[in-house]
């Protein structure tokens, strides 16, 4: 025993001397700016799902965030060392379209500037096609494809699987359009949920249509007749002008003036250029308070079923942290979330509440996604900002429990309990709601819509009738909720900021230092936290982690849908969550 407990105390105590070694060769290599040719163009290589944050410990090849390719950009922009851009967009594999909304924008104001833009194609499927028709010229690889063919969204329904292993999903909602419990009631869409699909995907597709259209300087119904021809051989989209030329990655600068002897420089070594070596003081702050992630009570963490978990308890400190900071001039929130519990969202609402009317503006900046409690703490903003690509509104509820009775007997098990109390099984797995209890649960699911509703009305200075009206659980994209009055204004962070610089008094071209919240943890603070959780804790989630990472992405999103109400909330929570969309 006493050799044990030796070997494990040697163990850590070498195991902390190699981190903290890593770390100080690591420090070195990061904090030295790279070297920067008179003559560069920056490549920049999106791929994978754009992250919003980045995990706190990053092993292998450095990725940027969307911030990340953004705030590149605009520094390239001002970099009179940067002649222009490659890009090289890899596969793309997210199922949502405002984060490469954002990047594109910049693209486009980075060559408003005069500079160039140039893409080279390896895979074209519909995002990397849309993201590089920003560019001056577009060439693809002579043995890929153009898979430009169009909008498509698939949703899971999980009832028929219920019905064969005997369990009863006892679940109810309010919100005629609130089809998150859709995926567990039903067998396939009911008129609203497919009305509200069918609206989603015509908004985006428009979206597609337009801005290739504009990029490639066609007509939008020449677009639209394009697209219904896809996917096309490289000769074709030549032929048919969605791309330029038709060329390997080595064969550019014999191709193109602008790229013959051109020196380049990753974006992920150039990001850690300072702003101050392109001639750009920053003096003033403004911090951007990330929102990522299914929202829940208690502290941040990460699920390996349904991703990052926004905690309250974790949010609602990085608030008061960033209302405190007196040299803060403004707040921008920053949210990427499908919504959560109803109370947590709550209490993230009411501590945002207090900080916007702490003296300075609060500005809200949406993602990918910002529906249902995601939205409903986006409403403590003076302005909220989305893409034409985000997903917002779905101001609904909904709460219920599995009742699992028939599948354990089909296995032989059975439960039995003993109570006192009338409604002290309510929540019991082994029976449904009695009417008594579902009058119960449907007052509090109500109590819980109209204040959303009222929130919502106070905030968008808008009747609760005419709330109501495009409430009821209802997803809308960003271009659709600014018509309805749910937004403001449609851009990215750097629209928001802009809102904020305003509403601060800062110089509108002054760039501002983001401090921002959550601050990433160091690697020993990361490593102490292991340490510290049980050893069965921790080997339950790399298992978890592992197994899930055997699975593919729709099969993953399809155990999210059936897990996510036992593993992440409480029994008889009542839920704001946007509905499992499957966007591809």
């Amino acid at each position: 025993m006493k050799r044990a407990v030796r070997f494990v105390f040697v163990f850590l105590i070498v195991a902390t001397m190699v981190s903290a070694a890593a770390m100080v060769m690591l420090y070195v290599f990061v904090g030295q700016s790279p070297t920067v040719p008179a003559r560069a163009t920056l490549v920049l290589s999106p791929s994978g799902d754009l992250p919003e944050v980045l995990p706190e410990v990053v092993f292998g090849a450095a990725e940027l965030t969307v911030r990340g390719y953004v705030e590149v950009i605009r520094k390239a922009k001002s970099d009179k060392r940067i002649t222009g851009i490659l890009l090289r967009p890899g596969s793309l594999s997210s199922p949502y379209w405002a984060k490469l909304q954002e990047v594109r924008d910049a693209l486009n104001d980075f060559r408003a500037s005069g500079k160039y833009v140039h893409a080279w194609l390896e895979y074209a499927g519909d995002r990397e096609y849309y993201l590089a028709s920003a560019a001056d010229r577009v060439y693809l690889l002579p043995s890929a494809t153009l898979d430009l063919t169009g909008i498509a969204s698939n949703e899971l329904f999980l009832r028929g699987t219920f019905d064969w292993i005997g369990t009863y999903p006892d679940f109810m909602h309010v919100g005629d359009y609130k089809s998150a419990v859709n995926t567990y009631l039903e067998k396939s869409y009911t008129p609203a949920h497919r009305e509200m699909a069918d609206s989603l995907n015509r908004s985006q597709y428009e979206q597609l249509v337009r801005g290739i259209a504009d990029a490639r300087k066609k007509s939008e119904d020449d677009v639209r007749a394009l697209i219904d021809q896809g996917p096309f051989l490289p000769v074709d989209a030549l032929r048919l002008g969605l791309i330029d030329e038709v060329a390997y990655e080595d064969e550019l600068d014999d191709l193109n003036d602008d790229l013959r002897g051109a020196e380049f420089v990753a974006a992920e070594d150039y990001a850690r250029v300072p702003w101050s070596a392109v001639g750009v003081t920053r003096r003033s702050k403004v911090a951007v308070i990330n929102a990522v992630g299914v929202i829940n009570s208690g502290t941040s963490g990460f699920d390996p079923l349904n991703g990052a978990v926004v905690g309250a308890d974790s949010l609602v400190k990085s608030i008061r942290e960033a209302r405190a900071d007196r040299s803060i001039r403004a707040i921008v929130l920053r949210v990427d979330s499908p919504g959560g519990s109803s109370t947590a969202s709550d209490m993230i609402w009411r501590e945002l509440s207090i900080s916007r009317d702490n003296s300075r503006p609060l500005i809200v900046s949406m993602s990918d996604l910002a529906a249902s409690g995601g939205y409903y703490i986006a409403l403590a903003g003076d302005a909220i900002v989305a893409q034409p690509g985000t997903l917002t509104g779905s101001i609904g509820v909904y709460t219920g429990k599995f009742v699992t009775a028939g599948s354990l007997e089909k296995l032989g098990a059975n439960i039995e309990s003993v109570s006192r109390g009338k409604q002290a099984e309510m929540y019991s797995s082994d029976r449904r709601f009695s009417p008594a209890e579902r009058q119960k649960i449907t007052e509090s699911m109500q109590s819980v819509y109209d204040q959303f509703v009222e929130r919502t009305a106070a905030a968008r200075h808008m009747p609760p009738e005419k709330v109501d009206e495009v409430a009821q659980g209802r997803v809308w994209t960003g271009e659709q909720a600014r018509q309805l009055g749910l937004v403001d204004e449609l851009g990215g962070l750097y629209t928001a900021i802009g809102l904020a610089k305003q509403r601060a008094h800062i110089a509108a071209d002054e760039e501002v230092e983001l401090v921002i919240y959550p601050p990433r943890r160091s690697m020993y603070e990361v490593l102490a936290d292991e340490l510290q959780s049980p050893l069965g804790r921790m080997q339950e989630r790399y298992t978890a982690d592992a197994l899930i990472q055997l699975l593919g992405p729709r099969e993953r999103k399809a155990l999210s849908a059936l897990l996510a109400p036992a593993r992440l909330f409480r029994s008889g929570q009542v839920l704001a969550h946007m509905p499992y969309v499957f966007v591809r």
